[in-house]
C-alpha cells in the first residue's frame, strides 16, 4: 500500500478502567493484575537497539550528534484508520535501549578483509556510469565489484563485535571508503527468481544492485542463518545505486515539485564541494536509523488490524482465491499461482493459524469487465448511487459476488476474499495488486491482484503479488513507508523522506525489491507483537461482557486464569520472546471464552457490536477517500527501472 499524504493525527486520550469484582459479591473488589475488562492492553517492552559504526570514527560521526536525532520510545498505531482521521493504538509501548559502539581496527581489518575476499570484479553498473557523467560528482567510480549480500549478513551474525548481541536488533552502519584496501562495490542477491516466470531480478536488473541488506530468518530456505539474528547493514561506501537514487548528485529535486528529495549520497560526497557537508553525516545516519531501521523494520505499525475483521480472533483462515480469466488461451489460476509457496510463506508468518487454499475461475464478462474498464478508462463508478469514486468499483462489484464466491462459510473462522484479474494484452491494469479497505473505517476488505502479458514480460506472476497483498491484509506494512510515533507523521519515500526507500533492501516479502519471497525476521517479530496485543484486547473486551452477566461469579476461575496467562504474555514480551507472548495471550483469550460459556455470553457479542457501530458511522464518513493503497509498477519508480 502507498499513501502519498502525510497524516498528522492528534493523540487520542484512552480512558482505561479496571472493573473490580470479587467472588463473594459483585460489588466487592477483586483486582486483576493483567486482565483489564473493557480496557486496552498495556504491554511494554524495553527494546535493545545496537548501533555499530563499522569503519566510521567518532570524529566522523560524533555520538552526541547521532543520538540527538533518535526517539526515546514508540507506540504503534493502525495506519489505515488514520486515513479516516481516527488514531487506533494497539496498547503496545516500546522504550528504546540504545547501545552505540565503534569497531576497533582489528575488527575492521577482519571485516573488510572478508569483503575483499567476497568481492567479484564486475563492470560498472548503469547507475555508477550515470553518477560519473554528472557535473557535481567529486570523483569517478573507476571499477566495480559484486558482493553477495546474504554472505555479508551471515558473516556479521557469526562474527559480531565484542559485546554486541545480534540476536537483538542491530544496525551495522558501514564505511569502507578511505581504507587502502577499499574497492568500489555493490551488494547483490541472485538466488530467488520469480517462482511463476523464472525471471531473476537480482541478475537481470541493474536497479537491484544494492547498498543494504538484512532481516533473514534462521530457517530461510535460501539463506537461513541457522539461529535467530536481527541484523540490518547499511553501507554508504557501496554504490552509487538506483533504489535510493543516491547516484544523482546534480538534481536535489527529482520530481520537480519544489521540494528536495532528501537522500544520502555515497560516503565520499560528504566533503567540501560535495553533495553534502561532512558535518551532515551524523545526522543523516541518525535519520536512516530512526526512519528506516526503527520505524520500518524493528518496531513498525500495522497497516491493517492484525486481528482481522471477524467476530472472534480467527484460528482457521481460508484463502479464497477467485480468478477472472480474461486472458485468451491462458489459465492464469494454474499457470501463475503456486498455491504451495503461497501457503508455505504465509504459514510461517501466521504460524498459530490453520491456513488452507481453494480457487475458482470466474468469467471476465458482465459487471466484472464493465466495472473494471470504467474504473481504469474513465474513472467512473459503475454504481453511481453509492457516491463512491471509480476506483471503488473493484470493491463494490466484488462485494456483490461474495455470496457465490465464498463456499467455506461455517467451515472456517475467516474466509479471506481474494480476486485476481487476468486480462488480455493491451488492457490497462491499475497495479500489480492492492489490499483494499472497506471504504468506511479503514478495516481491511479484499485482496486484488492483476496479471497480463505485459506484467509477465516485466517478470511477475501472481504468486508473489498475492503473498505480498495478503501480507498487507493481515497487517504488514512496507519497509519503505510507515509511521513515526514521536512526530505522529505517516510517511512514504518522497520529498524529505525519499531516503526511506533504503528499507526495501531487506529480506522481506513486503519490500518492492523482488529479490526474495520470504517474510523477514522483523516481520515475524512485529506480527507476533501485534497479535499478542490483539488477543489481549479481545480478552479484555469479552471479560467486560462476562462480568456484566447475571451469573458472572461462575466465570471467576476462568478470568483468574486469563489474568495469570496475560501476566506470562507480558513477561515474555518484556523478555523479547515474541512467540511465547502471542501463545500466552491467545490462551488467555481462550480462558475468557470458556468463562463466557459458563455464564451464557456469546464470545462474539462485543465484536458484533463494534461491527454495527462501524456500519452506523458509514453516513458520517467521507466516502471519497483518495485510495492509493496500491502496489504499482510505477514507470518512474525504482521497481520498474532496468
Amino acid at each position: 500500500m502507498r499513501t502519498r499524504r502525510t497524516i498528522l493525527v492528534a493523540a487520542a486520550t484512552a480512558v482505561l478502567t479496571v472493573l473490580a469484582l470479587a467472588p463473594a459479591s459483585p460489588a466487592a473488589a477483586a483486582r486483576y493484575s493483567n486482565l483489564d475488562p473493557g480496557g486496552q492492553p498495556r504491554l511494554t517492552e524495553r527494546v535493545p537497539v545496537n548501533v555499530v559504526f563499522l569503519g566510521y570514527s567518532p570524529s566522523q560521526v560524533p555520538r552526541s550528534t547521532f543520538s540527538a536525532g533518535l526517539p526515546a520510545d514508540y507506540e504503534p498505531v493502525v495506519r489505515s484508520r488514520q486515513l479516516y482521521m481516527t488514531q487506533e493504538k494497539l496498547g503496545l509501548h516500546y522504550d528504546y535501549d540504545y547501545r552505540i559502539s565503534y569497531t576497533d581496527e582489528r575488527y575492521e581489518d577482519r571485516f573488510f578483509g572478508e569483503l575483499k575476499r567476497l568481492a567479484r570484479p564486475a563492470p560498472l553498473s548503469e547507475y555508477q556510469t550515470l553518477y560519473n557523467a554528472q557535473q557535481g560528482n567529486v570523483l569517478d567510480v573507476t571499477e566495480n565489484h559484486h558482493i553477495d549480500a546474504p554472505s555479508v549478513e551471515r558473516w556479521l551474525a557469526k562474527n559480531p563485535p565484542a559485546g554486541v548481541d545480534t540476536r537483538r536488533n542491530t544496525v551495522f552502519l558501514i564505511n569502507w571508503y578511505g581504507r587502502p584496501d577499499f574497492r568500489f562495490h555493490v551488494y547483490t542477491k541472485t538466488d530467488e527468481p520469480d517462482p511463476d516466470t523464472g525471471y531473476n531480478f537480482g541478475t537481470e536488473r541493474e536497479s537491484r544492485k544494492i547498498i543494504a541488506w538484512g532481516g533473514t530468518t534462521a530457517n530461510d530456505e535460501e539463506n537461513g542463518l541457522g539461529s535467530t539474528h536481527r541484523i540490518w547493514f547499511h553501507d554508504l561506501s557501496a554504490g552509487p545505486e538506483s533504489w535510493t537514487s543516491n547516484w544523482n548528485v546534480d538534481d536535489p529535486d527529482l520530481d520537480g515539485n519544489g521540494v528536495e528529495d532528501y537522500r544520502m549520497p555515497p560516503t565520499w560526497e560528504y566533503t567540501p564541494g560535495g553533495y553534502r557537508a561532512a558535518s551532515a553525516l551524523a545526522g543523516d545516519l541518525s535519520k536512516i536509523t530512526r526512519y528506516v531501521a526503527l520505524n520500518l523494520l524493528f518496531t513498525t505499525s500495522p497497516l491493517y488490524p492484525a486481528e482481522l475483521p471477524t467476530a472472534e480472533p480467527p484460528r482457521s483462515i481460508n484463502l479464497d482465491s477467485n480468478v477472472y480469466e480474461g486472458w485468451p488461451g491462458v489459465d492464469a489460476s494454474t499457470k501463475y499461482i503456486d498455491r504451495d509457496l503461497l501457503l508455505d510463506e504465509l504459514r510461517e508468518l501466521r504460524w498459530r493459524n490453520r491456513l488452507d487454499y481453494d480457487s475458482q475461475d470466474l468469467p471476465f464478462t458482465g459487471d466484472a469487465e464493465r466495472c473494471y474498464r470504467l474504473a481504469l478508462e474513465t474513472d467512473e463508478s459503475c454504481y453511481p448511487e453509492t457516491g463512491y469514486p471509480g476506483f471503488a468499483n473493484f470493491y463494490l462489484q466484488n462485494q456483490r459476488e461474495l455470496a457465490r464466491t465464498q463456499d467455506d462459510q461455517g467451515k472456517v473462522d475467516y474466509e479471506m476474499p481474494i480476486f485476481s484479474y487476468a486480462v488480455p494484452e493491451g488492457t490497462p491494469v491499475p497495479a500489480l495488486g492492492f489490499a483494499d479497505d472497506n471504504w468506511v473505517d479503514g478495516t481491511q476488505s479484499y485482496v486484488f491482484a492483476f496479471i497480463s502479458p505485459e506484467i509477465v514480460e516485466s517478470g511477475y506472476g501472481l504468486t508473489t503479488t498475492l503473498i505480498h497483498e495478503v501480507g498487507h491484509h493481515i497487517g504488514m506494512s512496507h519497509p519503505h513507508d510507515g509511521y513515526d510515533s514521536a512526530s505522529e507523521v505517516d510517511y512514504v519515500p518522497a520529498d524529505e523522506f525519499y531516503f526511506v526507500n533504503a528499507g526495501d533492501q531487506t529480506n522481506s516479502m513486503m519490500s518492492y525489491i523482488d529479490l526474495n519471497w520470504d517474510f523477514s525476521q522483523f516481520d515475524h517479530d512485529n506480527s507476533d507483537r501485534f497479535l499478542t496485543a490483539a488477543y489481549n484486547e479481545a480478552a479484555n473486551r469479552l471479560a467486560a461482557d462476562v462480568l456484566d452477566a447475571p451469573r458472572a461469579h461462575r466465570a471467576y476461575d476462568e478470568l483468574a486464569a486469563a489474568d495469570r496467562l496475560l501476566g506470562r504474555a507480558k513477561a515474555a514480551l518484556a523478555n523479547h520472546q515474541y512467540r511465547s507472548a502471542q501463545t500466552y495471550a491467545e490462551q488467555a483469550y481462550s480462558a475468557v471464552v470458556d468463562g463466557a460459556r459458563e455464564v451464557g455470553v456469546p464470545a462474539d457479542k462485543a465484536a458484533k457490536q463494534l461491527s454495527q457501530e462501524a456500519k452506523a458511522a458509514r453516513t458520517s464518513v467521507e466516502t471519497n477517500q483518495p485510495h492509493e493503497f496500491i502496489d504499482s509498477l510505477d514507470p518512474d519508480g525504482p521497481r520498474a527501472q532496468s
